[in-house]
């Protein structure tokens, strides 16, 4: 399992959706995340090559439409997946009640 080096939102998006299921296909993940296919297929791919997740083509004959390809999270790669999503919404946390720099500006005006 290889380290995923800088880890963007929208990745750490992707793995909390496969954090949260055993199994969820592609579109399932882009539903669920909001993002657009070109965002989460390549994150997808990174994530397979470089060992957190394993894909799987559905090889089921009784539905119709596309075939899925399905997405687990691979069990050694559960507990740095879950570090990556909490350290991220730690520091959304941190951003959303640090206050902006315009709350200070008519603070230093009358000073």
């Amino acid at each position: 399992m290889e380290n995923l080096g800088r880890v963007t939102p929208a990745t750490t998006s992707v793995l909390e959706a496969l954090l949260s299921a055993d199994a969820v296909w592609g579109l399932q993940i882009v539903k669920d995340v909001g993002k657009k296919p070109g965002t989460v297929y390549p994150i997808l791919d990174r994530l397979e090559a470089a060992g957190w997740i394993q894909g799987e083509w559905d090889t089921s004959l009784d539905r119709k439409g596309p075939r899925r390809r399905y997405y687990r999270m691979l069990a050694e790669a559960r507990p740095l997946a879950q570090d990556y999503v909490n350290t991220h919404r730690a520091k959304d946390r941190t951003t959303s009640t640090r206050p902006s720099p315009a709350t200070f500006e008519g603070q230093w005006q009358g000073a």
